[in-house]
């Protein structure tokens, strides 16, 4: 039986919780994942977890700021001219998600957004609100929560048919190619204004 109460090394314990967290949600997908399953993968005792974590919805936060990390993905975007983040935003998602054939981590989270409403929301909330806002807004334009509530439809529904449903076209297609018919998309979404969508 694992053992109860803390344990020694708190930074690597919260770590070795959200690892294991990563790959129960990646197997089972959200909704057939519970704490205790997670606690049994990380061979701690599912009072630890919820101690550290609260509850399934942190942890799979925590798993998703883990495999993002908020704070590198605004580094990467807004590190070089403004007109040309939407290129680096999707190159810096396609990296997240890895190879088509050999996906990242980061697709866990994906197929469990497909699998459960529930996820799907925590998911988009977690971009819009703690990834993709605070990049319009150093980006300098208007309505942040609206473009990046904007960017995350489009980057998760790219995840979904690329990887997750698979769509041969997308699949097929290089990161280059894809950058070159999406990036214009989400540059827009960050920086252009509703007019210019109609022109």
């Amino acid at each position: 039986m694992p053992r109860t109460g803390r344990r020694p090394g708190t930074s690597s314990t919260r770590e070795q919780i959200v690892a294991a967290a990563a790959r129960c949600f990646a197997a089972a997908g959200y909704d057939a994942t519970s704490v205790r399953q997670i606690a049994a993968a990380a061979g701690v005792d599912p009072a630890l977890v919820r101690r550290f974590f609260g509850g399934k919805e942190s942890l799979f936060t925590a798993v998703a700021s883990a495999l993002i990390d908020p704070d590198r993905a605004l580094a990467a975007v807004t590190a070089g001219p403004p007109g040309q983040a939407g290129d680096r935003l999707l190159s810096y998602f396609l990296g997240l998600l890895g190879d088509v054939a050999q996906p990242g981590p980061f697709l866990g989270l994906i197929r469990s957004a497909v699998t459960s409403e529930h996820a799907a929301g925590l998911l988009r909330q977690f971009l819009a609100e703690n990834v993709l806002r605070q990049i319009a807004a150093t980006l300098g334009a208007d309505q942040p929560e609206l473009r990046a509530a904007l960017a995350a439809s489009q980057l998760v529904g790219l995840a979904v048919a690329r990887y997750a449903v698979r769509l041969a076209p997308l699949t097929a297609a290089a990161p280059a190619e894809l950058a070159q018919w999406i990036g214009p998309v989400i540059q827009h979404y960050l920086t252009g204004t509703p007019q210019e969508a109609l022109s």
